[in-house]
């Protein structure tokens, strides 16, 4: 069984949020105790029950008290479905003092449902694609390029072509069916179109009157699409940097799938990443890693890339407190030429920051102009982690 990073409060009720297939109820039911309750709302037959009547769940979770005092934890698997179980919940953490565990897939009807969100009385984590640091000596990058990080892949209980219908059987089943049967949408066919054009433009400021007009939407539509991705923790929105909080606001973002192998899937590479998508995977690999690693280290980093009106680049600025600490170019390949530096020289001359060229040579090297190339590999393991022991 992998050990999953994320640590959670022993002594706060918490939701745990993430895409299916991240593992959030395996990890929740083992942090289960003989005494506590695990409730999941997917059966119908639970659904029904409990939206028909919320009542019932508060009689249940009171009973189980009366049996057990409060040392025992109440998990509720999905609680997007029936977000009136909320009210019950608040009620019963501040009158009882029960500890709750809710996960959820998806944050729409309690985002956009003027749901309860139980505030100040429940931390709130996300559970990722499997991370570097928690596959260890068993992770291989070119197969997390081609088949990504849901645990599934790793188990070790599918072969390979069983992991090539699982990864159809996600895009088809979830981001299709499962986004329209949520009520989320209810025209799938445009959506359906938007998430092949979301996949094949991943990392790329996105230009949705282009998108808008493939899909045969509107502008308005496209963006409420990138919006249902971002409250289904499918995507990550990166925005592009600048000293003006408001210019950011109106510049257009990037966007990156939350998994490589999902991407590949929605774009039909089953089999093998040409030289281009293979960059662009590492990129997204790279930037997903460090979405995970601020997050479950609970850094409170923000990520951003920079673009000049000239066209010059830099894939990663890393802030904090709205001051950038690092600048981060990403290449997939091992040779470099001086024209991968440009956009840090440039980044630099404006800030006074260390700046990163990570890419897969073997061994790092230190250009004239103070740029560090680092593996990746390392990277990770030296120079995040040391930022982190600095307080960064």
């Amino acid at each position: 069984m992998l050990n999953r990073i994320l640590k959670p409060s022993k002594s706060r009720s918490f939701f745990l949020f993430g895409p299916r297939q991240t593992g959030k109820s395996t990890y929740v039911r083992n942090l289960l105790r003989p005494q506590d309750i695990y409730i999941n709302l997917l059966p119908q037959r639970t659904y029904l029950a409990y939206s028909r009547n919320p009542g019932i769940f508060r009689q249940e979770i009171l009973s189980h008290q009366k049996r057990h005092g409060n040392d025992f934890i109440c998990v509720v698997d999905e609680i997007q479905k029936i977000p009136g179980l909320l009210d019950e919940i608040h009620d019963l953490i501040e009158s009882e003092g029960i500890l709750f565990i809710l996960t959820g897939s998806s944050a729409r009807k309690l985002r956009h449902g003027a749901a309860n969100l139980l505030a100040g009385r429940a931390n709130t984590y996300a559970l990722y694609p499997l991370t570097i640091e928690e596959l260890g000596d068993v992770f291989e990058l070119e197969r997390a390029l081609q088949r990504g990080l849901l645990p599934f892949l790793w188990s070790g209980q599918c072969a390979l072509e069983d992991e090539k219908e699982f990864l159809r059987a996600y895009t088809e089943t979830y981001l299709k069916e499962e986004i329209q049967a949520e009520g989320i949408v209810r025209n799938i066919a445009p959506f359906a179109r938007f998430l092949d054009i979301a996949a094949n433009n991943d990392g790329e400021i996105v230009n949705y009157s282009n998108i808008a007009r493939e899909c045969g939407v509107s502008v308005k539509t496209v963006q409420e699409y990138y919006r249902i991705l971002e409250d289904t923790f499918l995507a990550h929105r990166i925005e592009p940097w600048s000293k003006s909080i408001r210019k950011r606001l109106v510049a257009n973002p990037r966007y990156y799938l939350f998994d490589t192998g999902i991407t590949n899937a929605l774009c039909h590479y089953y089999d093998s990443l040409n030289t281009v998508v293979r960059g662009r995977r590492f990129e997204q690999f790279i930037i997903l890693q460090m979405i995970a690693w601020n997050d479950y280290h609970r850094l409170g980093w923000q990520f951003f890339f920079w673009r000049t009106h000239t066209g010059v680049e830099v894939d990663l600025i890393i802030t904090k407190e709205q001051q950038p600490f690092m600048a981060v170019e990403i290449k997939s390949s091992p040779l470099l030429g001086r024209s991968e530096s440009h956009g840090l020289q440039e980044f630099c001359k404006e800030y006074a920051v260390p700046a990163y060229i990570v890419c897969t040579a073997e061994r790092r090297r230190l250009l004239e102009n103070g740029i560090q190339v680092i593996p990746w590999q390392d990277f990770f393991k030296d120079e995040l982690a040391r930022f982190h022991m600095q307080g960064n």
